[in-house]
């Protein structure tokens, strides 16, 4: 099979992260096994979602692992010129949920390992698929806890295949996220003195939140902070509600907060601050009605991808030689997999085809010549592994 017919193949299953993946597990580890490449699955707590990693080559040092996730964001609510879940080429393109972000990249990589079987490494390389990495990178972590208790030899480098038009990537943010739920006190709002609106005790912390964001815009970056766009960690509220009619004040509201989260600033000390502050409001909510309050709910917490120096950082070299381009490192401000694999000390970098702009759209797409430099960049990587 072609680096496309894979693609084509993935592209089939519709592995929204609110559904099941298995479907495309079970394809991939079979088309492994078709070339005497055993698998090994991760299943998730509910056995209906699954990792998968694998490993070609000889026990030996060196060896590098191609690191992408199967889940993808839904298509309700798009419009679509074509069927999402078929590849469609038109206009030097190919359209596809997933073709970008990121299922061009697990193509390219399932097509480097049976080229490795087929013809031979001197080092091993490795994959690793997982699952629900865009609703908070839930999957990575147990498929990177068994693939070091596997007794597989460690991957001196980690690529992880997010769309970055194949140019390297040594930093990112983290994210951490919640559900904040804030449980007020009813009265009518002519009234208003003798209740708690958990609207506007919700307000008190959004107010918080964009104090903090101008605080944070009004400082000066460090040089290594300055790359990053914006230059610091954020604060945000993507979804509030709460409240039923305009007289009473609400009894329940809910929010969902998020931080971006420099890297080299711990997740935690965000998480006490937001706490700290939740305190502070639910003391005065509490002198009213004592049983009001705020609870928080932590839905993800994906640390950050940091610049590596030292002997022990393979990756962005190896990613340099292999596409050429020895331009300053760059980073992005969205979270991946890529942190969770350097907390767990790998060299790792982000390298893979397609533009992260087209990703989770209407007609996402990878441009055909990104997907041919994707599959001259595996042929680079079969090339070193063989030296």
């Amino acid at each position: 099979m072609t680096p496309r017919d894979i693609l084509d193949k993935l592209v089939s299953f519709p592995t929204v992260s609110s559904a099941s993946n298995l479907d495309l597990i079970d394809w991939v580890e079979g088309w492994l096994a078709e070339r005497g490449i055993a698998a090994t699955r991760v299943p998730d707590a509910t056995g209906q979602k699954a990792a998968l990693f694998a490993s070609v080559g000889p026990d030996a040092p060196g060896g590098v692992l191609l690191s992408g996730h199967t889940d993808v964001v839904p298509v309700e609510g798009q419009n679509w010129a074509s069927d999402p879940w078929a590849v469609e080429e038109r206009d030097g393109r190919l359209y596809g949920r997933g073709v970008a972000d990121m299922k061009g990249f697990d193509a390219l990589a399932l097509w480097a390992m049976g080229q490795a079987a087929e013809r031979g490494v001197s080092r091993p390389l490795q994959i690793g698929l997982s699952y629900d990495e865009e609703v908070g990178c839930f999957g990575a972590p147990p498929m990177i806890e068994a693939l070091q208790a596997s007794g597989l030899p460690r991957a001196e480098a980690v690529v992880v295949g997010e769309p970055s038009m194949l140019k390297p990537v040594t930093g990112h943010k983290g994210n951490l996220g919640f559900r904040i739920e804030v449980k007020g006190f009813p009265v009518h709002s002519s009234m208003m003195h003798e209740g708690v609106s958990a609207i506007m005790e919700a307000a008190r912390l959004i107010g918080w939140a964009n104090e903090v964001n101008a605080a944070q815009f009004a400082r000066q970056p460090s040089a290594e902070q300055a790359v990053f766009n914006p230059p610091c960690t954020t604060l945000h509220v993507g979804r509030i509600k709460g409240g039923e009619v305009h007289n009473i004040t609400a009894e329940h509201c809910e929010l969902l907060f998020d931080f971006r989260v420099m890297p080299g600033e711990a997740t935690a000390d965000w998480r006490a601050r937001l706490e700290g502050r939740v305190a502070e409001i639910e003391a005065g909510m509490q002198k009213t009605h004592p049983e009001t309050g705020f609870t928080l709910h932590e839905l993800f917490d994906v640390p950050g991808l940091a610049p590596e120096t030292g002997p022990d950082a393979h990756a962005e070299p190896l990613v340099r030689r292999l596409t050429g381009d020895n331009a300053p490192g760059g980073v992005v401000s969205f979270a991946s997999e890529a942190g969770q694999f350097q907390n767990a000390r790998y060299s790792t970098v982000i390298c893979g085809p397609g533009d992260i702009a087209q990703a989770h759209k209407a007609d996402e797409y990878m441009t055909i010549a990104q997907f041919d430099e994707g599959r001259r960049f595996m042929e680079r990587l079969l090339d070193h592994l063989k030296e």
